[in-house]
């Protein structure tokens, strides 16, 4: 009678115990009444439900999961091949619409979110050429490809939480073919923007020539009129000067001319004493 008493009460507790389960807050559980599902909207926390095997409960990752695989290859709207690597940030937003799509197999989920986000990035490559796809566009490409892949994936229970590209690669005669192009473009554009340097220094170079004539004609303009009043005054001086007294300005003179012409010792002069050059050697009167 004990015996029977303590496996009544241990088949007890086993009951009880299988009457009870815990969601985590990380989790999300469906609850199964003879394989159909009952209900899967469930808080975190601890829930009841009759005993396995009338009720049987399954939990889920409610965190956003990352799908990430090897790189693939795309053809771009100029038919070039390009080899994406990218990934995907997705979760489960409907349980009971995940486990009727996938049977709740993770690894199903990620191979159908693989290949509906391996066409749409297949359409917004065939929409851009590879300068639009690697700089211009691609933040617009990935926000469209997020937009539509949820689209898509609603009717699965999942949600595309974001979409980014890590590495775009060119294969090697495609890369050739871009660095050619992108050469010729920078050369182009250097060129322009020589060739409007060169138009811009001949036009600086020509007013700066134009503006040098003129200060040059003006400068000299303006010396000639002053060596023309300084000779004017000079002569009024010399004139002034002669009329007051003859005698002492032709002595100074005179004198000038001794100073330059025997200013050098090692200079000769062949005259006569007695000529009109000397007049003034022996008498400052010139007699």
């Amino acid at each position: 009678m004990m015996k029977f008493i303590v496996i009544l009460v241990a088949a007890g507790i086993l009951v009880a115990l299988s009457s009870l389960f815990i969601v985590d807050e990380r989790q999300l559980a469906i609850k199964f009444r003879l394989g159909e599902i009952v209900d899967s909207a469930y808080e975190p926390g601890l829930h009841v439900k009759a005993p396995w095997p009338i009720m049987n409960v399954r939990k889920f990752d409610k965190r956003i999961l990352t799908l990430d695989t090897r790189p693939e290859r795309f053809l771009t709207g100029e038919k070039k091949n390009v080899s994406v690597d990218f990934f995907v940030k997705w979760r489960i937003s409907n349980p009971a619409t995940y486990y009727t799509s996938f049977g709740g197999d993770e690894r199903q989920a990620g191979l159908r979110l693989l290949q509906i986000m391996k066409n749409g990035l297949q359409l917004e490559f065939d929409q851009r050429t590879i300068k639009q796809v690697v700089s211009d566009d691609r933040s617009e490409m990935m926000d469209s490809l997020t937009q539509k892949g949820n689209a898509e994936v609603e009717p699965f229970g999942i949600e595309i939480v974001d979409v980014r590209i890590k590495q775009i690669e060119l294969p090697e005669d495609v890369r050739n073919s871009v660095f050619q192009r992108m050469r010729a473009e920078r050369e182009r554009i250097a060129k322009e923007h020589r060739a409007q340097g060169q138009e811009a220094a001949k036009g600086i170079q020509a007013v700066a020539e134009r503006e040098r004539t003129v200060i040059l004609a003006e400068a000299t303009r303006d010396a000639e009129e002053t060596r023309g009043e300084g000779d004017a005054r000079a002569t009024e001086i010399y004139a002034a000067a002669y009329g007051s007294d003859e005698e002492f300005y032709a002595f100074y003179r005179s004198m000038n001319a001794y100073r330059s012409a025997l200013s050098n010792s090692s200079d000769v002069l062949v005259l006569e004493p007695d000529t009109e050059f000397f007049k003034y050697f022996g008498d400052s009167s010139g007699q």
